[in-house]
């Protein structure tokens, strides 16, 4: 079988290197931070599989292994609470030379608050010189679980009964709402979250604010110490205006706010030590994303010198390459217009397993990532083979993937009815396509752009829109998912807004993956009328594909 020349796999195979190579150059080499350790890290101990939401916990030898690894970078740690987790941290935190911030959970529940009182109470007095402050409360004024006098008795409980300096943390707008909260403690610590503030900044920004805000502490709360208690990036996630996650910006932000730290001589506690899967289920995947460390104990980028996004993209390009040339030559290319399509293909399928590789955070995500990831492979083949060959069969309606879809749910589908699977899938890409957009306009907050969901068909609808190759426009169910999907284009960049360029670009991707079903729409009922494609769809009659 003839394939592609081999100057045109030359010319693409250049090309896919300099794709992938561009993003991930390195950068920020110029961008340092004093030579220091770190003042303190939050620590929650889990690991993959392990949640305080499943109350699955880590055993004392895996929390000794972080501690020591910690160690090397930072001088203490912050936990939240008292009674998780079946191991002394104070004595594990002796032994690895780290200073604690013991954390004591305050919740809505009044038992619990005193058990986790009592715990908290214990751990500091027995080990007084390992404890150096007490945190009562973590943005209980936030999540307005306590009124500000319940909260102000609960830190006076435990003040009486420590001796070690006794801290509440909460975010900057809380404590300036409720300043009666600070006489009652010895250290103000505020939460600079620039990311998820409602007015989201870039990192640069964000220092600035950041600076600003302790300042403002300082001047408001006179003689008391002010102390960041939470401050961070997230490097992976969505975008918030033009408040970007990112590895690189992770980096820079932690470099840039420490260097801040040290010229001011300001205390603080950076979040957090380790990526946090089980925190997706709130918070996204931006929240399963703050640590310095990955999930697996490794760091995620260097703490001086330059940064690469990612760091193996010499091993996804070269995939790529790979899988596009495999194309090519099983699916005949022979000429220019198809090998790129192919190398189109090849790329977005790696794009698109490289980027849900990194985000299977529970069975959900896995069994999604287990139907959409193949799904899109064959919706690649099939594309490439309708190039090559055109297409064999008039194209299906969205009612016959419907009637399809149940008959192959209850198992009486004929094999012969799978002839045109390209258009089924097409179809079916359109409607989860209309959905994602849709909670994208009206649920927003934690959910992501979803290029890598709609990599493929990002690419199969900009062929269809060059080869005027016409989706069926027979009925309403065949126009609708794009309509839908183009309405949410237009309406989730207005939320986005102008500086959100993650979702601007996505929002063009939504509206080339709706193009072809509207222009099929637009130009009547019969596709063969818009398609250039016609003489091909006219070849084989109704009567040979239902016989």
């Amino acid at each position: 079988m003839r394939s592609a020349r081999p100057y045109f796999v030359f010319l693409f195979g250049l090309i896919t290197l300099a794709i992938w190579y561009w993003p991930n150059r390195p950068v920020a080499g110029d961008v340092t931070m004093p030579d220091a350790r770190f003042h303190s890290v939050s620590y929650a101990p889990f690991r993959d599989g392990q949640s305080p939401l499943t109350k699955s916990f880590p055993n004392a030898a895996e929390v000794a292994q972080d501690l020591r690894l910690i160690a090397k970078h930072a001088d203490g740690i912050r936990t939240y609470s008292s009674l998780e987790g079946d191991y002394d941290i104070g004595a594990l935190a002796r032994k690895a030379g780290l200073k604690v911030w013991i954390g004591i959970w305050l919740g809505p529940n009044r038992r619990d608050n005193a058990r986790e009182m009592a715990a908290g109470i214990a751990e500091a007095n027995a080990h007084p010189h390992t404890v150096s402050r007490v945190v009562v409360g973590n943005e209980v004024l936030l999540r307005r679980d306590l009124s500000p006098a319940a909260l102000i008795a609960d830190i006076e409980h435990v003040k009486a009964r420590v001796k070690q300096p006794i801290a509440y943390a909460d975010v900057a707008t809380f404590w300036f709402e409720f300043p009666q909260v600070a006489k009652h403690v010895d250290i103000v610590m505020i939460h600079l979250l620039p990311y998820w503030q409602n007015h989201p900044v870039n990192v640069d920004r964000a220092i600035a604010r950041i600076g600003r805000t302790i300042a403002e502490a300082e001047r408001k709360f006179p003689g008391k110490r002010i102390s960041v208690g939470e401050t961070g990036w997230p490097s992976r996630g969505r975008w918030r205006g033009d408040a970007a996650p990112s590895r690189v910006n992770e980096a820079i932000f932690l470099r840039k706010f420490v260097t801040l730290a040290d010229r001011d001589h300001v205390d603080y506690n950076l979040i957090e030590a380790f990526n946090q899967g089980w925190k997706y289920h709130d918070e996204g995947i931006a929240g399963a994303n703050w640590g310095i460390w990955n999930a697996a104990r490794q760091p995620k980028f260097p703490l001086s010198g330059p940064v690469v996004e990612m760091p193996h993209w010499p091993l996804y390009a070269g995939t790529a390459i790979v899988i596009s040339i495999a194309l090519i030559v099983l699916g005949g290319a022979t000429n220019l217009g198809a090998a790129a399509l192919a190398f189109g293909l090849g790329n977005a399928l790696v794009y698109a397993g490289a980027i849900t590789w990194h985000v299977l955070y529970d069975n959900s995500l896995i069994i999604c990532a287990a139907v959409n990831l193949p799904a899109q492979a064959l919706l690649a083949w099939l594309c490439l083979r309708r190039a090559v060959k055109g297409a064999a069969h008039p194209p299906a309606s969205g009612a016959e993937t419907v009637l399809l879809l149940r008959a192959s749910l209850f198992g009486y589908a004929r094999s012969r009815d799978w002839v045109r699977t390209f258009d089924h899938l097409w179809f079916l890409f359109q409607v989860a396509a209309a959905v994602i957009q849709t909670m994208l306009v009206f649920d927003p907050r934690y959910r992501d752009a979803p290029f890598a969901v709609f990599a493929v068909p990002v690419v199969v609808a900009i062929f269809r829109l060059a080869a005027r190759d016409c989706p069926a426009a027979e009925t309403w169910r065949d126009w609708l998912p794009s309509a839908v999907l183009a309405a949410g284009a237009i309406a989730s960049a207005i939320v986005s807004g102008p500086l959100n360029t993650e979702f601007l670009v996505w929002n063009a991707m939504a509206l080339i993956l709706a193009a072809p079903g509207l222009i099929a729409w637009r130009r009547g009922r019969r596709p063969a009328r818009a398609c250039r494609r016609a003489d091909a769809l006219a070849a084989v009659t109704r009567e040979e594909t239902t016989s």
